[in-house]
């Protein structure tokens, strides 16, 4: 106990900055996922009377399906540009100003969504779902990425399941003030999709007071007199060495080496065990059955066994892939890596979302079964080939990948070679 007392004092500065991260980052992402649910029969009322205002009759139940199903999927669409664009604007920007400038973008979403019903604009939520869906995007890699570059080696998997505790977090806040008794009436449903913008304003006035992050200072902009600055200022005094040093490792193996892009990134050999297994594991967080729509099949499951298994889901999948893909990947490769992996998220959601409604209907409360076969082979693949990263540095852990890549081409060369005696001996 007292060690983490000291821990708390000790890292005080860390925590801080984890908090404001958190705020703007994955648990906007979590509360803009779920509070359209809430307002869903006030924004179809809405429509309705606007258009009906506007053109003097009454819209037909297709074009109000057409135009709701519009607003619910920008968002995934915006999501998909704003994760494109993120490993750029991370690469040649930072982490701190890419966030800066996601919570601008994030405002004036909020702006449209507000005064939405002030102005008699439906569109209006269109565009701002849509400019949300490219912030979430963005936030969603920055944050992950920030997050698990300012923590030092010894909270570095804490630091990291905290980017999923906010998403959860931004779910609940969403479902409290969704209530009818808060924001969740037809007065007040304008109100409720705005709440994002005030969330965003609170990390644009705090964000500049924390620094960037060490390995980018150091690394990308060759600052080293920053990353020390900015190590001393999040860890506190004597308590950086060891992880400047293991910076300096990453550096010196990776000096003359520039930020990769996506596409030269999948053409880089060097990187493939890394990005399969970082599908490997997003494939598993996305199919393992926790984002398939509206939990049809769970009626046939006891109550005990949901919370278990949204318990199982946080303590092991949602934490952990965050940390393992912030792990894996060096400077050079982690923005462009963190862009492939938010599309295979996005569009993981998005497969989900319609194919399950399929698989409900001609298999039952035997569809879970897909998700058991699923987690069976992820978790053996997982087993076999992704190394242990506890305790190691980005550099230790690339090592590791590596070596695995240097015994299958042993192993490969060795039955090639056995192949040419063979065909020699046969020609004799």
């Amino acid at each position: 106990m007292a060690g983490f007392l000291s821990d708390l004092v000790q890292y005080r500065k860390l925590l801080l900055m984890i908090m404001v991260l958190g705020i703007g980052g994955t648990h906007l992402s979590g509360f803009q996922m779920s509070v359209i649910n809430y307002t869903s029969p006030y924004i179809q009322k809405f429509i309705n009377e606007t258009w009906l205002e506007r053109y003097g009759s009454v819209l037909q139940q297709e074009t109000l399906t057409l135009l709701w199903s519009l607003i619910v999927s920008m968002y995934c669409v915006g999501g998909m540009i704003g994760c494109l664009c993120s490993g750029l604007l991370t690469a040649k920007y930072g982490k701190k100003k890419c966030l800066l400038f996601n919570d601008v973008v994030l405002i004036i979403a909020t702006l449209h969504t507000g005064f939405s019903r002030r102005a008699k604009s439906f569109e209006m939520i269109l565009i701002g779902r849509f400019l949300e869906g490219i912030g979430a995007g963005i936030h969603l890699n920055a944050h992950v990425q920030y997050a698990g570059e300012i923590s030092p080696k010894r909270l570095r998997g804490f630091v990291n399941v905290s980017c999923s505790v906010f998403l959860a977090l931004g779910k609940a806040v969403a479902r409290i003030l969704g209530l009818r008794d808060l924001l969740g009436t037809e007065d007040m449903w304008n109100v409720l999709l705005s709440f994002s913008g005030l969330v965003a304003l609170i990390q644009l006035v705090f964000l500049p007071f924390f620094p960037e992050s060490p390995p980018y200072l150091l690394m990308q902009k060759g600052d080293k007199a920053g990353c020390l600055k900015a190590m001393k200022q999040l860890w506190g005094e004597e308590n950086y060495l060891t992880e400047f040093d293991d910076m300096m490792k990453e550096k010196a193996i990776t000096k003359g080496t520039k930020i990769m892009n996506v596409l030269e990134m999948l053409k880089e050999p060097s990187v493939y065990p890394q990005l399969s297994t970082m599908l490997l594991i997003l494939l598993s967080l996305q199919l393992c059955g926790l984002s398939a729509d509206q939990f049809l099949w769970m009626r046939y499951c006891s109550v005990i066994l949901i919370f278990l298994f949204v318990i199982a889901y946080g303590l092991g999948p949602a934490g952990a892939v965050m940390s393992v893909m912030n792990e894996i990947f060096t400077l050079s490769t982690r923005s462009s890596a963190f862009v492939i992996g938010g599309i295979i998220i996005w569009l993981g959601l998005t497969f989900t979302g319609m194919i399950f409604p399929f698989a409900v209907i001609f298999l039952g409360p035997f569809c879970f079964l897909i998700f058991i076969a699923v987690l069976v082979i992820s978790a053996v693949l997982i087993y076999l080939f992704l190394p242990e990263t506890k305790g190691k540095s980005t550099s230790e852990i690339t090592g590791e990948f590596k070596k695995c890549q240097f015994k299958k081409k042993r192993r490969q060369t060795v039955e090639k070679n056995a192949t040419e005696e063979k065909t020699f001996c046969t020609k004799l």
